[in-house]
């Protein structure tokens, strides 16, 4: 943790003398990174809208459909840690360009895809759009000052809005261009923001080489904050993953007759999601990310046990407003969760970064595999449901098993200092 420093908590000036933290310079460069994660997520979502298409076009079960949808997310879990970790080496301007550059090629060939398998490894290195969100993290947070990097991560997340826009366009574009058409239409965007990218955005000044990798990785394997935070995204984020990706697919079993409100469901889904993001880490920002997270895993418990009960027997009213309010639910505690990364990780950002994002990564590959192994050999999702609340309960009982040694920050933002045990709720693992 870096020394407390009155400039760096009342935001007149970076703390290595660069040009003003929370400014409008920060503000631009928050904005264009959001820009660049939206476009990245977009692109990382445009199979799943046309699942169902080419479900009925390539015979497939919902087993095969669910590793369809899944597969996406292995690439972006793997890649999220080096993304991290180059980020905090070479700063998030190259590394952002570098990724969306490289998302050009299998966004190319899904365009040439004719076969399941070929979808699968095109979908794979797709994936490698889900790193972005590791790469930005690092980038935003050292633009900020303490008080302020809750929220300004939390409108960063709001890129997660993007997949959003592939739920929305992929179905109407298919209509006017068919599917290869789909595909080979995003190549624009993609292309067209790596170019602003590159030219308009700028690295924080003071930007510092971080400590030796070797020495990192074993100071991460021995705290445990880590991989607390690490096990709490895998719930929040990758569940965000899951019901983005799935629900399509899962309204679309529920409610046959209504595919197009399914498509629509899904979108709102996100979209609320996306928005609650900000208000997450402006609340962990006021009241601790620990405080926040509580509440959330207690609630997303509830309203999984709450699906499952729907899923014996679906009543299409009970079911959209229960997914409204799981999105919310999922937001705020993504908004939470990296208030406290870059809180507990200030020097290592992006290597924590990593790591969570892969955790979250890997919780939005595991549940739509779940789900579609638990429907295909029962015929409903209930038990599914049952077992991914299970995950979100074990969250909650670690957040309570280390409640009495939660210690608040009370000093009043902008004006005090905070020592390094105010900001650690939970405490180095003792060596």
């Amino acid at each position: 943790m870096e020394p407390a420093n009155d400039t760096l908590l009342t935001g007149k000036r970076c703390s290595l003398g660069g040009p003003l933290q929370n400014s409008r310079s920060a503000y631009i460069q928050l904005t264009l990174a959001t820009l660049a994660f939206a476009v990245a997520f977009a692109a990382w979502g445009i199979i799943s809208p046309l699942s169902r298409l080419i479900q009925s076009d390539l015979k497939l079960d919902n087993t095969s459909i669910g590793l369809l949808i899944a597969v996406p997310a292995v690439l972006g879990l793997l890649m999220r840690i080096p993304m991290g970790i180059l980020a905090d080496r070479f700063g998030g301007r190259k590394v952002m360009t570098g990724l969306l550059l490289f998302l050009l090629i299998p966004i190319g060939f899904l365009g040439f895809a004719t076969s399941f398998w070929t979808y699968v490894l095109d979908g794979f290195f797709l994936g490698t759009a889900g790193a972005s969100f590791a790469v930005g993290i690092p980038f935003v947070s050292r633009w900020f000052t303490a008080d302020r990097q809750g929220t300004a991560l939390g409108i960063y997340g709001v890129g997660n809005i993007g997949t959003a826009v592939s739920v929305m366009l992929m179905g109407p574009l298919c209509s006017c261009v068919e599917r290869q058409g789909t595909f080979w239409t995003f190549l624009i965007p993609v292309a067209l923001m790596a170019a602003i990218f590159w030219l308009f955005a700028r690295e924080a000044p003071g930007l510092t080489k971080p400590p030796p990798l070797g020495a990192s990785m074993r100071d991460l394997v021995r705290d445990p904050r880590a991989w607390h935070l690490a096990m709490f995204y895998f719930v929040t984020f990758g569940g965000f993953v899951f019901f983005a990706n799935y629900l399509p697919q899962l309204l679309s079993d529920w409610f046959p007759q209504d595919r197009h409100d399914a498509t629509l469901q899904a979108a709102m889904f996100t979209v609320a999601a996306t928005l609650a993001r900000p208000i997450g880490g402006w609340l962990a920002d006021l009241k601790g990310g620990e405080k926040v997270l509580l509440w959330v895993f207690a609630f997303v418990v509830v309203t999984r046990l709450l699906l499952a009960w729907q899923g014996l027997g679906q009543n299409i009213a009970i079911v959209t407003d229960l997914l409204l309010v799981v999105g919310v639910g999922f937001g705020f505690g993504n908004g939470a969760i990296f208030k406290l990364v870059a809180q507990y990780f200030p020097k290592e950002t992006g290597l924590i970064s990593g790591l969570v994002g892969c955790a979250g990564g890997l919780g939005g590959f595991l549940p739509p595999l779940i789900m579609g192994t638990v429907r295909h050999q029962t015929g409903n999702y209930a038990l599914g449901f049952v077992l991914l609340s299970t995950l979100a309960a074990f969250c909650l009982a670690i957040l309570l098993a280390n409640a009495p040694l939660t210690r608040v920050p009370t000093a009043t933002f902008g004006t005090a200092r905070r020592s390094e045990a105010d900001l650690e709720p939970f405490p180095r693992a003792r060596l």
